[in-house]
């Protein structure tokens, strides 16, 4: 059945391949994104061209008066609820724990924790009236095993793994899941400037995984075929971790 579903840093790499999925699907999607109008208006003409629905809304998840006015806009303009939140946005400011600065650590913590909070908070209830919901949250094997030089990023991508148990466990009762991704390497930007040669190395597959790859595991888990699975965090990594 049609949804509507909204992602979070949706305008590129893994946010727009799942927004993509998701309209194939047949959702209407809300790509929300922060800055990168052009990657934004190409999405959602290649959504549309496809056949799918698509808007977009433009505003930081770690702003919380932004992402307030802007929740609340999405909630008014359409009786339907959004009953699928995928929480993908996330910054990486990486660099050695000694020389990290306070501004690295908020940053990057306020985008993939807070930002959390300051989407999914609003849109809990309306899925509790409506007895059926899908939260799935974009986390990384950082959060997992850690990474050098990610202190920050490792410790908001950990505290989303907490926060999805948690609330997997409260939402469990009124047919809304919560659930964690955690992707290992992906070919996106996040990791263009790295040594791709090196990466496969140490990754047992041998090759990076695809924004696709990660796609197709959040349209499972967004569908009734997933009805049943909640409070888990499922690595999609080739095997590493």
């Amino acid at each position: 059945m049609s949804k509507r579903a909204l992602v979070t840093g949706g305008s590129r790499g893994i946010g727009a391949a799942i927004a993509e999925r998701l309209a194939q699907a047949g959702h209407r999607v809300i790509v929300n994104y922060r800055g990168n109008h052009a990657a934004a208006e190409a999405l959602l003409a290649r959504i549309v061209e496809a056949g799918g629905q698509a808007e977009l809304a433009c505003f930081d998840v770690a702003d919380p008066d932004a992402s307030t006015r802007a929740m609340q806009a999405l909630v008014e303009k359409d009786p339907e609820p959004i009953s699928i939140v995928v929480n993908n946005a996330g910054i990486t400011q990486d660099g050695p724990f000694p020389g990290l600065s306070a501004e690295q650590w908020t940053r990057v913590t306020r985008t993939s924790l807070d930002g959390f909070f300051n989407v999914t908070q609003p849109l809990v209830m309306p899925m509790v009236r409506k007895r059926w919901g899908r939260i799935i949250n974009i986390t990384s094997i950082s959060g997992i095993i850690g990474h050098r030089g990610q202190t920050n990023y490792s410790a908001a991508k950990a505290g989303l793994i907490g926060a999805t148990r948690s609330l997997a466990q409260e939402l469990a009762k009124r047919n809304i899941t919560v659930n964690a991704i955690a992707p290992g390497l992906i070919e996106t930007d996040m990791i263009k400037d790295l040594d791709t040669a090196m990466l496969k190395k140490i990754v047992p597959m041998q090759r990076l995984g695809r924004p696709s790859e990660v796609a197709e595991l959040v349209h499972f888990l967004a569908s009734d075929n997933a009805a049943y699975i909640t409070g888990q965090v499922i690595t999609i990594s080739g095997g590493l971790g």
